[in-house]
């Protein structure tokens, strides 16, 4: 996947990286262009939360390297993820 994502495809992509667990993700409407993600647990808590600019969730690289990077900070928290990689 090299062209730049849009909006939708970069929630979708986010959505799914987190299982088992619950990925909250949407765009504010305030203009500023960031995505809000908050990884939620089975009992609706935050476990993790992240404010993404255009230019990282715009970028396909850009957006696996920041998701793989809160995947590690997860299972270093002792979170057990599902194995996932970028879609193509």
């Amino acid at each position: 996947m090299n062209a730049p994502l849009r909006v939708n495809e970069a929630l979708l992509i986010a959505g799914h990286a987190f299982q088992p667990f619950q990925c909250v993700a949407w765009a504010p409407q305030d203009g500023n262009g960031e995505l809000s993600l908050t990884v939620v647990d089975r009992t609706c808590a935050s476990i993790d939360r992240k404010q993404v600019p255009r230019s990282t969730y715009c970028d396909p690289a850009q957006l696996a390297g920041m998701i793989e990077q809160v995947r590690a900070e997860l299972s270093d928290k002792g979170y057990v993820l599902q194995p996932w990689s970028m879609p193509q």
